[in-house]
């Protein structure tokens, strides 16, 4: 099996704990070059926020590069500012089958110290 098959085995399993609560689940895909967060109903039907380093606004809070832990720590930012916005105060950290460290874990401590609880 190749890298991403692997990844996307990791991530059914993690979804399948996930989908035994009823919380919002926020979800995160990165690539090398930019990172990406959407909020989900716990069913996984309609996207709730969405924030990502292609939006101009969260450009505008880093300098430069956007595949790097300062532009996770934006979308962090500002993905639990727009889910204060819709009073979504509690998710489940769905990290995608990606490793728990670098850009995931900044976005995610972002998050949370900007009030999102996970």
């Amino acid at each position: 099996m190749d890298k991403r098959e692997n990844r996307l085995r990791r991530a059914r399993r993690g979804r399948a704990r996930i989908r035994l609560g009823d919380r919002p689940r926020l979800t995160i895909f990165r690539t090398s070059r930019h990172i990406y967060a959407q909020v989900f109903t716990a069913d996984g039907s309609v996207v709730l926020a969405a924030a990502s380093t292609l939006e101009k606004s969260v450009r505008d809070a880093i300098d430069g590069a956007t595949g790097n832990v300062d532009a996770a720590k934006a979308v962090g930012t500002e993905i639990a500012k727009r889910c204060a916005a819709k009073d979504i105060k509690e998710v489940a950290f769905d990290r995608a089958g990606f490793a728990y460290h670098g850009r995931v874990q900044a976005l995610a401590d972002a998050a949370r110290e900007a009030g999102l609880e996970f």
